[in-house]
């Protein structure tokens, strides 16, 4: 051989050199190591089935030497090189994210058996399992930046070609086994185009179309992750390095004095199959199950609705509970119904339901009343205030916190607000744990009947000059639309000059009182009037009082007098016959409110 053949020998690197040699300081780590390891701290599985170790430990790295040696002797089917980018990353874990490590070490005792169950039904390297450690911290709920969700961090589109639901509902990036099955035969598929698996996970990070485009720019047909790593995006360059660095420290934690896990009490579960539509309060409040444990483990129902009206969906529940379900699927389902209930069909403008009748809830009963109220003085705009609550009605409950339970299910119970929760107990954060004792006030219930109203001390608004002035015009008979035989009294504005030719008659029997005295104030008073005539009206379907009241120029409040009902009775039945007071009814009742046109002894100004 000549020298130059020696030299040239020497001066190329082989890939073994060059996947131990390597140096990057530019690389972008994964999204994960980001994560915030008080976010993970209220998972459900760490609060309950954990036990943390709060101790104190020191960092503790290793050597080079000591990575390397260690990473050589995993019994792993992907090649597991050391280089200063693995190095780094280990450096990462071991040392600022190491909170981190053991959080997901923690979720990986209940994650990693999923895991490795589907990864060996795919007959695919279990070294796989720690992926997820890279691509979201192990959290099911994760998202990236970019829209990528779940453990395996699938994009929408690729979710959805691989077979997956993706909707307002059900996410089945969220679902564990789900998630996991599929990203097992993608990655299958990967390794399958490449025969390589380090390209296969640079392909599962990138997407297939960078790494051809990598190996093209490469030429020479290679074949392998580290000699197309310059060609790679620079996230990509990172991802395998950090792969190899998370087997590392998911494997040796226990060499850097990172505590281990304690699992309080082992969490097995099991599935069934769901056919109707149910939401997880209703199987938490019969099954006396906590709603945050549900959703744990079934976090790809993003809105605690299983929709098994649509398609029969999978729901998994501690396993002595499954039993409990099936045999109280019927008690579930009727548990609060009526608040899960939804609408199969609407008539536009009506009432929602066959019987043709409204109904109205308690705070609807009073927001109507006080609606009712404020219409006596919507003639001349007057407000009404409602009289402000008695603080003898407030009365406070002492509510000890129950496993599972959080400050938002709490407040929803007591129908309050978890701020004011939070207010009464001077809670800086909203975080409880089982056995706090909170303190709730609440209020008790106003009867519609009892509700007490003043007047605004706003003035009412003086008459327009124009009307003053045509006052003196008594209305044409024509202009009466009434039904027969019903009176229709003259506007505010123009009642006392209308009254005038009344009064001066009874001027002469009164000429003898004083000016000013009582019998020159009985002279303004408005007459009574006789009690309007009623009709008879039939209820039709989709009628209710308020649009009875429009249609009939009248009020609820009318209605319900001339019936007898009560100011928060408002069913009605289609077919029925009701009494409608005539149109004066309801413009009396406004009038009677009106006031002088004459304010603060000022004149009216003639044009």
């Amino acid at each position: 051989m000549s020298l130059l053949g020696v030299l040239g020998t020497v001066a190329a690197p082989s890939i073994l050199d060059i996947k131990h040699s390597l140096t990057d300081n530019n690389i972008v780590p994964p999204e994960s190591f980001e994560t915030k390891t008080r976010e993970l701290e209220e998972n459900f599985y760490l609060q309950n089935f954990v036990v943390r170790d709060d101790a104190d430990r020191s960092e503790k790295l290793g050597t080079a030497q000591e990575y390397e040696k260690r990473l050589a002797a995993m019994p792993t089917e992907i090649e597991m090189p050391y280089n200063s980018v693995v190095g780094n990353y280990i450096n990462m874990y071991l040392g600022r994210r190491r909170g981190l490590v053991a959080d997901m070490l923690a979720l990986h005792s209940y994650y990693g058996n999923i895991f490795l169950e589907e990864l060996l039904k795919e007959g695919v390297p279990t070294e796989l399992q720690y992926l997820p450690v890279i691509e979201s911290a192990i959290n099911p709920n994760a998202v990236s930046r970019v829209g990528a969700t779940g453990l395996w961090q699938f994009m929408p589109a690729t979710a959805k070609g691989l077979g997956m639901e993706v909707n307002t509902l059900v996410d089945e990036r969220r679902d564990p086994r789900m998630s996991s099955r599929l990203a097992a035969r993608y990655l299958k598929q990967l390794h399958d185009i490449y025969d390589d698996w380090s390209l296969a996970i640079a392909a599962y990070n990138c997407g297939p179309g960078n790494v051809n485009k990598a190996l093209r720019r490469a030429g020479g047909g290679k074949k392998d992750f580290w000699e197309i790593y310059n060609y790679l995006p620079t996230e990509t360059r990172g991802y395998v390095p950090a792969f190899i660095a998370a087997n590392y420290v998911m494997t040796y934690y226990d060499k850097h004095n990172i505590a281990p896990t304690v699992v309080r009490r082992q969490l097995v579960t099991d599935t069934i199959h769901v056919d109707k539509r149910v939401h997880f309060r209703q199987i938490a409040e019969v099954l006396d199950i906590p709603i945050e444990e549900i959703r744990m483990l079934n976090p790809q129902y993003r809105q605690d609705i299983v929709p098994g009206n649509y398609r029969p969906y999978v729901l998994t529940l501690p396993k002595q509970q499954t039993l409990s379900y099936l045999m109280s699927e019927d008690a579930i389902l009727a548990h609060d119904a009526e608040l899960y209930a939804r609408r199969t069909t609407v008539e536009p403008g009506g009432s929602s339901n066959e019987a043709g009748e409204t109904i109205i809830d308690e705070s609807g009963e009073r927001n109507l009343t006080a609606a009712e109220r404020q219409s006596a003085n919507a003639s001349q705009n007057v407000t009404v205030a409602m009289a402000p609550a008695d603080a003898a009605d407030v009365r406070q409950i002492t509510h000890v916190v129950g496993r599972g339970e959080n400050i938002k299910d709490i407040a929803k119970t007591y129908g309050v607000s978890a701020t004011d929760i939070k207010r009464w107990n001077k809670l800086r954060r909203g975080k409880v744990k089982e056995g706090d004792r909170l303190i709730i006030e609440q209020r008790a219930a106003i009867n519609p009947d009892q509700v007490k109203t003043v007047a605004s001390n706003i003035p009412a608004p003086s008459p327009r000059k124009d009307t003053a002035q045509r006052s003196e015009v008594p209305p044409p008979p024509a202009r009466q639309a009434a039904p027969a035989k019903e009176t229709v009294p003259p506007p505010a504005s123009r009642r006392n000059d209308v009254s005038a030719s009344a009064d001066n008659s009874r001027t002469k029997q009164q000429s003898a009182a004083p000016r000013g005295g009582k019998a020159d104030r009985k002279k303004d008073a408005p007459r009574k009037q006789a009690a309007p005539r009623t009709k008879d009206y039939t209820i039709k379907s989709g009628d209710n009082l308020e649009k009875i009241a429009r249609a009939n120029g009248t009020t609820v409040a009318e209605i319900q007098k001339a019936n007898g009902m009560k100011a928060g009775d408002t069913k009605i039945q289609a077919g029925a016959t009701i009494k409608l007071p005539g149109k004066a009814a309801s413009q009396g009742s406004s009038k009677k409110k009106g006031t002088s046109s004459k304010k603060g002894g000022k004149k009216k100004r003639r044009r």
